[in-house]
């Protein structure tokens, strides 16, 4: 296993117990990759993390993932063994295979009507990440706002009810990343706690969950990734401890 460090082109293939146990291929700055890890975090799934440098991708990745893309999740135990990717098909798989702490609801109306606000989060992403790249802020607090008023709704401390469910992870990576984007944009930024209440709760709520702190990540790390990658010599390494 990487130990944390991504495996770049040369990294021979990584020593991996045969234990049956999940292999999640991933990428530690990767907001669709925390997804998964929320998930199977959530669930309390034993898995094994494989990091990937996604600029230098090793040589084997290819022979595991064709489309050489992370998230991708190694299903050890089936023949093949099947690899899959895209974040929320992983999630659902992971949700449907392992009943224990159900985070999709189980009424078929409502695992539907939450599937489309996770869909309807999409269009939040872009926002964000024009956002982030110095356009305009209010589209994205307009995209927000869709998920104020759902959670004042269903006046719950979560989306998934007393306590987190899907909807809750699939957007967490982008609202944890609130303070990178306060990073940014400087004086520029203006989240308003009186235009999102519910939402401000909830963002602290969410830095206490156990997923969540497995997984969190500073804002000025992240930020340091970024600028590495901007200059061109992404350091995907940040978080290693050299011993």
């Amino acid at each position: 296993m990487s130990n944390g460090r991504h495996l770049a082109k040369g990294s021979p293939t990584p020593d991996v117990p045969e234990d049956g146990i999940l292999r999640l291929y991933s990428m530690r700055f990767c907001p669709f990759a925390q997804r998964v890890h929320l998930v199977l975090d959530a669930k309390q799934i034993p898995y094994h993390s494989i990091y990937i440098n996604l600029t230098e991708k090793p040589e084997w990745l290819l022979d595991k993932n064709p489309q050489g893309k992370v998230p991708a999740l190694e299903i050890v135990r089936e023949p093949g063994p099947p690899v899959l990717t895209e974040s929320l098909l992983i999630c659902e798989y992971l949700d449907e295979q392992y009943p224990l702490r159900p985070l999709y609801p189980r009424d078929p109306l409502k695992k539907v009507q939450e599937k489309l606000l996770i869909e309807r989060f999409g269009a939040v992403l872009g926002a964000f990440f024009r956002a982030s790249d110095g356009g305009e802020l209010e589209p994205f607090w307009s995209g927000l706002d869709t998920y104020e008023r759902e959670l004042s709704r269903r006046g719950t401390e979560f989306f998934g009810g007393e306590q987190t469910g899907i909807l809750d992870y699939m957007i967490w990576p982008w609202c944890e990343r609130l303070e990178l984007l306060k990073l940014q944009r400087g004086e520029e930024y203006n989240y308003d706690e009186q235009r999102f209440p519910r939402l401000t709760l909830w963002l602290e709520r969410m830095k206490r969950d156990q997923a969540v702190m497995a997984f969190y990540m500073e804002a000025e790390v992240q930020a340091e990734f970024l600028r590495t990658r901007s200059a061109g010599q992404p350091n995907y390494n940040l978080l290693v401890k050299e011993a």
